[in-house]
């Protein structure tokens, strides 16, 4: 994939989709490119730029510019202001797309074609391409797209559905006719402005013609769009224009202009910030109608979506549901997964076993085993049960009801500080917290998009997933509780429970120190509930599979490699058998050094480098452990982790190290713990400050320490220890 950063600089050819959230533009982008980004029946999941390079012809290859989807080049989010920001950049740079694709979901022309009224105004070929007309044609609801196109001023219209796959070998030969032989838009807009309109906004318009260069219709349109909200002048001042922002004396005059024209349009009883809607509205009726639309447009959801969202929604059995939904889920995590668990690990006895009988005797072999097989093993361990994950929570997505839940609980949301579109960036979390953070940038407010930031990372996302699985599976018994639920998929449950509910409650705290005027409403299209496609689901398990995979071999392997040389020297020269070697290696010196910190949760000295290790990923803590154990053991046999723990006793009195008590204390530490730079890396990305990734790690840590400590402490003191 290309970086999108570098797209000013381009001169070949190149174009840009946009559209609509949820228009299926990122579903159309994968079958242009290849590439496999990630789609859902979600808004907002598409909140970055991406690039990547389409096939058009054997004489034609152009880049393809994916880019965030938004209503209206009127920004209201941070996602959204990457789009206008974009699109001030082609209006003053040297090279703008050659076509612009309008993606536009079929099923909801009017709200759609909105953005495309838009991109028309742009003096850019626009190509727009009619998705889910699969939906559409079910109902029998079309428009003829020649006669669309003819209204609309476009340069083509195309029918397609990139769920089905079909169309898109018309998209790609239309966009090379455009690219070809150019079509040019109208020069005028396509709506008549009355004359008390037009007066108020001349003046406007001809400081954009006379200063920028602008056509008539462009001109007319930023006239329009400026006067609606302030976010629009504010993204316009702060643009590079022609490589420099514009100068004092331009934005002097621009907000000059800018308050005559809205004083003297509310002096004629018009309303500024709607008066470029209403117009557009009521041409594009004038259009749907010309095109001979159907006296019943939209796709009729009343049988199947409005029924479920009875149940679903609802105010009561709506989260009962959704727990319940959540339940199975990680109950399925163990049930599921055990088998398959089985097998990789008697894999890996097995490749232990080889190559302790193929190598000699020495360091290479002992590396082998005891760091890469015992380290990277122990971790791949888990897979089914990352993949397990990943399919549920794409299901959910897919399937539509995650906007149901943002929607159900944006009301609990807002007593905690939050926004309804918090929900898609906290369950993203579950996955991994990175694509988290990047999906709150849907929310409008700054405030509750901190917030939503801030308490994001206690989410628990896949990489405690080992941690969880290894202490779980070794300390919780499989029993019934209450004879319905496991006990280790319940405990699992109670972990990911607890740092969802903390981080509502700190949310709440948050907002109470985080001010800023004005409060941002939660408005959120509901999509069509869908049947998600297997090929769909089967690619995002087999990406997350895959990037697991991938840390195992990188970071999780130079991690082992470097533990394995810290915990096998120096050498002594003379060994006495009551003391193991590791005792005097540097792991096992640094380890003794941090353990009376870490004492009083419960933790010796193995569990303290391992909380070191995981620092660059959590799940190394399993890695950690087990290239330990197969040094201590000195590389005779692949030791199993979960024997290893139940049986590792105090040398000192001979009893059992670790207990479901340490265990208990261990996985509420994870909740918590601030053990994920590269997340604190995206945060300060995201706010533009070091100020909020070190709040984060200072609350974090304290949180995990004091919990811990509670936990094992209380323990003892009931008797549990």
């Amino acid at each position: 994939m290309t970086s999108a950063s570098s797209i000013k600089d381009r001169t070949g050819d190149w174009i840009a989709l946009l559209g609509n959230p949820n228009s299926g533009k990122t579903a159309l982008f994968n079958l242009l490119t290849g590439l496999n980004q990630k789609v859902s029946n979600y808004p907002g999941i598409t909140v970055e730029r991406k690039m990547g390079r389409a096939v058009l012809s054997d004489q034609c290859q152009v880049e393809v510019l994916d880019l965030p989807g938004t209503y209206s080049l009127a920004p209201e989010s941070f996602d959204e202001r990457i789009v206008s920001e974009e699109i001030l950049s082609w209006l003053h740079g040297p090279s703008p797309p050659r076509v612009i694709v309008s993606v536009v979901d079929a099923s909801n022309l009017e709200r759609n074609l909105y953005l495309t009224s838009q991109l028309l105004d742009l003096n850019i070929p626009v190509v727009v391409a009619l998705t889910m007309m699969d939906l559409v044609k079910q109902n029998d609801h079309t428009i003829p797209p020649e006669k669309l196109c003819e209204e609309l001023g476009a340069a083509e219209v195309l029918h397609m559905s990139a769920r089905e796959n079909w169309g898109v070998k018309e998209l790609k030969e239309a966009i090379a006719r455009v690219i070809n032989e150019p079509v040019n838009g109208k020069p005028d807009l396509p709506f008549a402005l009355s004359g008390p309109v037009r007066s108020s906004l001349v003046h406007l318009m001809e400081f954009f013609k006379k200063e920028f260069g602008y056509g008539s219709r462009l001109s007319w349109a930023q006239a329009l769009r400026i006067i609606t909200r302030d976010s629009v002048l504010d993204g316009f001042l702060q643009a590079q224009l022609d490589g420099q922002k514009p100068g004092d004396e331009q934005i002097r005059d621009l907000q000059k202009l800018r308050d005559a024209s809205i004083s003297e349009l509310k002096s004629q009883g018009h309303n500024p910030k709607t008066l470029e809607a209403h117009l557009r509205y009521r041409w594009l009726d004038g259009v749907l109608n010309r095109s001979g639309k159907p006296k019943k447009q939209t796709v009729d959801r009343s049988t199947t979506s409005e029924k479920a969202d009875q149940i679903l929604t609802h105010p009561f059995l709506g989260p009962v549901i959704f727990i319940g939904l959540l339940t199975l889920m990680f109950q399925s995590i163990f049930t599921w997964a055990t088998a398959p668990m089985d097998w990789i690990t008697q894999g890996f006895a097995i490749l232990g076993e080889w190559v302790l009988v193929s190598l000699p005797a020495g360091m290479l072999r002992d590396l082998t085993v005891e760091g890469i097989i015992g380290g990277v093993g122990a971790i791949l361990i888990f897979l089914p049960q990352i993949m397990i994950l990943v399919f549920f929570m794409t299901l959910l997505e897919d399937s539509g009801y995650m906007a149901r839940v943002a929607f159900m609980l944006d009301r609990l949301m807002t007593k905690m500080g939050l926004h309804g579109r918090s929900v898609l960036p906290m369950m993203t979390g579950y996955a991994c917290a990175i694509p988290g953070v990047m999906a709150a940038r849907t929310i409008d407010s700054w405030k509750e998009r901190l917030v939503t930031i801030l308490v994001l990372p206690l989410m628990s996302c896949s990489a405690r997933l080992p941690v969880y699985a290894l202490m779980i599976g070794t300390f919780i018994p499989r029993k019934k509780v209450l004879g319905l639920f496991d006990a280790q998929g319940l405990t699992l449950v109670m972990m990911y429970l607890l740092g969802t509910v903390t981080a509502l409650v700190l949310s709440k705290v948050f907002s109470h120190f985080i001010h800023q005027k004005g409060q941002s409403s939660f408005i959120m299209e509901m999509p069509p509930y869908r049947l998600p496609l297997a090929r769909s689901v089967l690619r995002q398990v087999s990406l997350r599979s895959k990037l697991f995979v991938i840390n195992a071999g990188k970071i999780i392997m130079a991690i082992s490699i470097v533990l394995w040389f810290l915990a096998s020297y120096p050498k002594l020269e003379k060994t006495n058998e009551d003391i193991n070697p590791i005792h005097h290696s540097y792991a096992g010196k640094i380890g003794h050094a941090i353990e009376p910190f870490i004492k009083p949760l419960g933790f010796d000295w193995k569990m303290g480098i391992g909380l070191i290790t995981s620092f660059a990923a959590r799940e190394v803590m399993v890695s950690t452990l087990a290239t330990i154990y197969n040094v201590e053991a000195g590389g005779k046999d692949i030791v199993h982790l979960k024997e290893a723990l139940l049986k590792d006793k105090n040398p000192q009195t001979g009893m059992l190290l670790y207990s479901p008590l340490v265990a208990l204390s261990l996985m509420v530490f994870f909740v918590y713990a601030a053990q994920c730079m590269a997340t604190f890396a995206i945060v300060r990305n995201e706010t533009n400050s070091w100020k909020w990734p070190f709040v984060m790690i200072v609350y974090m840590t304290a949180l995990a320490y004091i919990s811990s400590l509670c936990v094992y402490q209380g323990g003892r003191l009931l008797g549990f220890g």
